[in-house]
Order: C-alpha cells, then structure tokens, then sequence
C-alpha cells in the first residue's frame, strides 16, 4: 500500500517552534455498512502508527466503556426512534468526554468510525427522525466539536447489501430494506452539502487500491497536513 500522499509531513504529537503541543486532528470516516470503511481506517491507522504517530482508532457508537454499553442497547434491542437517538447521543457524550477530546488535547489523530452525520443519515434521514431535534442535540452534546476531515464512502445500497451478505449476519440496522439505505445515503449527501469543506466523498464501488487514492489526495487538499 502506498503511503498518504503529503502525510510525510504529519507530525500533530510534535511541538511548535515555541514549545507548545501541536494540536490533534479528528477524522471521521463515514458511509453505509458494507461501503468499506473499516478496511481502511485500520489501513490508515496501521500506516500512520508505522511512523511514530500518536493515533486514537475509535467508533460510534461505543468507543469508551459507557458508550460500548450503550451500544449494545442500541443495535439489538428494539426501540423507538427517540430512545435510540437519546442513547446514541449519551454514548457520544461520553465518548468525546473520555477518550475524543482527551486525545486531541494531546495532539493525537483521531479516528473514528462513525460520528454524528451517521445519525443525521440513519435516525434522521433513514428513520424520519425530526432533524430539529438532531440538531439541538448536536449543539448541546458536541459544543461545537467536528471533524477536521470527514470521509464519506459513497456505495449504491444493493452493492453494499451485497458485501454485508457475504461477510456478516446482520444487526437490527443492517436488516433494514434497500429504500432505507437509500434514504440513509441521500441524508449523507444532505450533510455534505451542508459542509461541503470538511466532507471528501469517495467513490466506494471501485476496489481498494481505488479508494485508497482517493483517502491520499482527500488528506493532500487540506492544508492542516
């Protein structure tokens, strides 16, 4: 695999030339199931780590203890709506609490897979959820917390339902019919034009290698590297 293109100069667990810890940097990699995401977080944090780097790979739901157990709740036992968008924010609450923002504080890079657009596309878009209410929750529980670089890996539905298939059982999300991850998809591409810079779409459908260009000229672009 070749290396990120300009990530040689990645250095966030440095210091300034005053003596001051650079600050971390937060990457969210986002996309439907199936669409290939955790293949390549683990492809970043495995290059990033080979360098020295101080790297945070999490996820969402979960990524803390607290968070893990909430996450349970929400991928097997049946809910509603509000309940399951309550406990996907609580477990983001502590997440950012306990282990995101402790990390960026120590100029580490984040990565997580899953952040908060994935509940604007699945509670929001997928599910009907009011987005009124998505968005004072989001104001109340991230206070202004982002990702510096959002990838979204954008797959048709039938092929990322053709890739689960053929790896896992489904959870209560995955066994959702194609119009819902049509629908989910549609609230990721709301989202990205909403925040057209700090979202990178790449095209999921090609094989690895394809996608992987596509993360080194997303990460090229943004001039924090």
């Amino acid at each position: 695999m070749s290396a990120p293109g300009r990530s040689q100069a990645l250095n966030p667990g440095a210091r300034s030339a005053q003596g001051r810890p650079t600050p971390g940097r937060f990457i969210s990699f986002e996309g439907i199931d199936g669409a290939g995401k955790s293949t390549h977080i683990a492809a970043l944090q495995g290059w990033l780590r080979a360098r020295g780097h101080d790297v945070l790979l999490t996820r969402e739901p979960g990524g803390s203890p607290l968070a893990e157990q909430l996450r349970e709740l929400v991928l097997h036992r049946p809910m509603d709506a509000l309940s399951e968008t309550l406990l996907i924010f609580a477990a983001r609450r502590d997440h950012l609490q306990t282990c995101i923002e402790p990390a960026l504080a120590r100029g580490a890079i984040v990565l997580c897979d899953r952040f908060t657009d994935a509940t604007f596309a699945y509670q929001g878009a997928g599910r009907g959820f009011d987005l009124h209410v998505l968005q004072q929750l989001e104001t109340w529980v991230q206070q202004g917390r982002q990702p510096d670089l959002t990838l979204w890996f954008d797959l048709p539905p039938a092929q990322a339902a053709e890739r689960r298939a053929a790896v896992r059982a489904p959870d209560r999300f995955e066994r959702q019919d194609l119009d819902f991850f049509t629908r989910v998809r549609d609230g990721y591409a709301q989202r990205m034009q909403q925040a057209p810079q700090r979202f990178a779409r790449l095209d999921a459908s090609t094989d690895r290698d394809g996608v992987w260009a596509q993360i080194e000229q997303a990460l090229e672009q943004r001039p924090w590297w």
